[in-house]
């Protein structure tokens, strides 16, 4: 197959002038878009001397520059290594020595700290993410028209809930039909235009929505750090049609006062992915007349595995929908037999857009794979009408005197109830029960909630067996870099 470097070469030849990304400096049109991939490949290429298959690690906000390096990375045929800008030294210096990575780039405001990363990893190179697009732009000598879509591209890891991060290894393939997918299942023009909140060095903000938008010969607008005010106000300028983000995201741009008074209608779709979004706040947008929608991904997948279309999200909110165009699915017991529908299993699913493998993990790629399916570890189920329901992570799953509880189930009902901002619901050990569930909760400002308000709640909601005999409030979650809460750490400082 044509590399994904094909995608901004054919979109210069065809359509020039068009606008392909938008930044702080201004905008960027395709041919010069082209040419700065261009430029970037054949410097990085003399620097690995044409090897290919190469590790190039990446430690950078969001910017123009992260995508032409991941093009110009697609291009000689190397691999991405992007990197979370939140994890500490040692955390990095560990996903930089697991991937074998030789050159980094980073940010000069960051100089001083990957100085330090490379004198105490392996790397051999340190560059500077402005001066990759420096000089005159060129054109990279004897460009390949076909790759090994077999090799690896991209090495992102994932958050290492359960021990050392594991890197899922995806390739050029993946993507291009990761890219398919999002076309498909959300109508991807030329004339759309999506804003890229989420950060780059998450699978999220490579595929949703970024990669697909640029196949499809859109633009994207690149705000830098997300404040929402900026935001709104670019999304208002440039007239964004499609904006996807978290939950924290979601709700940091419906209360910040600007959301109020901006024009907003260019927007046909938000759309949330990377945990559950509140009713609540589905409920808001739909509200104030916006088309919201769900889905469901995972940084093994590329990321995208499950839609709503714009004929269903508002029937259906709180499902993450149907799988795209070119993903199957099975929900399986603990034997790996169906189960029946409406009953919760583990999702299992397969696709050209699954991962490779996890790098350097043998025995986690064997636990993963299975037969041609990748097993998720996320717990679902079914309705009537076939669309999915997310009901947990399996490893989360809190077993009470023989009983499963599902935690997200827990949250749901906690989560309705007013000064409740943000809830996580975990298994604590317990002597008698073996585990019990505890609720952290972060209460809405001047809120005067109780433990005793929880209880009582969901005591006239929930199962007996199911009410948290613990809740506990916090000022802040703990969150990854995708504004998911690490329950993990919860758990920890129970």
């Amino acid at each position: 197959m044509k590399g994904i470097a094909y995608w901004i070469q054919k979109w210069a030849y065809t359509h020039p002038d068009r606008t392909a990304v938008i930044t702080d400096n201004g905008k960027v049109t395709y041919r010069r878009l082209h040419k700065m991939v261009d430029s970037a490949a054949q410097k990085i290429q003399e620097k690995l001397q044409g090897k290919k298959g190469e590790r190039i690690a990446i430690l950078s906000h969001n910017r123009i520059e992260y995508i032409v390096l991941l093009f110009a990375i697609a291009k000689i045929e190397c691999v991405a290594v992007p990197l979370n800008i939140r994890l500490s030294a040692k955390e990095l210096i560990f996903q930089l020595n697991d991937s074998g990575s030789r050159i980094i780039f980073a940010e000069k405001e960051n100089a001083e700290f990957a100085v330090s990363l490379v004198e105490q990893s392996n790397l051999e190179c340190l560059e500077f993410m402005e001066e990759l697009c420096h000089g005159s732009p060129g054109e990279y000598p004897n460009p390949e028209s076909r790759i090994d879509e077999d090799a690896p591209y991209i090495i992102c890891y994932t958050s290492g809930t359960t021990g050392k991060p594991k890197g899922a290894v995806l390739t050029q393939s993946n993507m291009f039909w990761n890219a398919i997918n999002n076309k498909l299942a959300i109508d991807l023009t030329s004339e759309d235009c999506c804003i890229v909140l989420l950060p780059l060095f998450h699978i999220g903000g490579i595929g949703l929505f970024a990669f697909p938008s640029l196949f499809s010969g859109g633009t994207i607008v690149i705000p830098g750090k997300f404040e929402p005010e900026k935001a709104l106000s670019m999304i208002e300028a440039y007239k964004v049609t499609i904006v996807m983000g978290v939950p924290a995201i979601h709700q940091a741009l419906l209360t910040c006062p600007a959301f109020h008074t901006s024009d907003l209608s260019s927007v046909r779709w938000f759309y949330n992915g990377g945990a559950p979004c509140p009713r609540e706040l589905i409920d808001a947008y739909f509200d104030r007349g916006f088309l919201f929608g769900q889905g469901f991904g995972m940084t093994e997948t590329s990321p995208t595995l499950f839609m709503l279309t714009k004929e269903d999200a508002p029937r259906k909110r709180e499902s993450i929908g149907k799988p795209v165009l070119f993903s199957e699915y099975k929900l399986i017991d603990s034997e790996g037999i169906e189960v029946e529908k409406g009953e919760v299993g583990e999702l299992a699913v397969r696709g050209p857009n699954i991962m490779k493998e996890y790098w350097n993990r043998l025995d986690a790629s064997k636990d993963a794979l299975k037969e041609g399916w990748l097993l998720t570890g996320d717990l679902a189920k079914t309705d009537d009408e076939g669309f999915l329901f997310i009901a947990g992570r399996k490893k989360e799953m809190i077993i009470s005197g023989g009983e499963n509880i599902y935690p997200l189930e827990v949250e749901q009902v906690i989560s309705e109830m007013k000064g409740v901002a943000e809830v996580a619901v975990v298994g604590n050990a317990d002597p008698l029960w073996g585990e019990v569930p505890a609720a952290f909760i972060v209460k809405e400002n001047g809120s005067a909630l109780t433990e005793d308000d929880v209880i009582q709640y969901c005591q006239g909601n929930l199962a007996k067996y199911k009410i948290p005999k613990i809740v506990s409030f916090l000022k802040e979650m703990p969150k990854n870099a995708t504004g998911k809460i690490q329950k993990t750490k919860l758990i920890e400082s129970r």
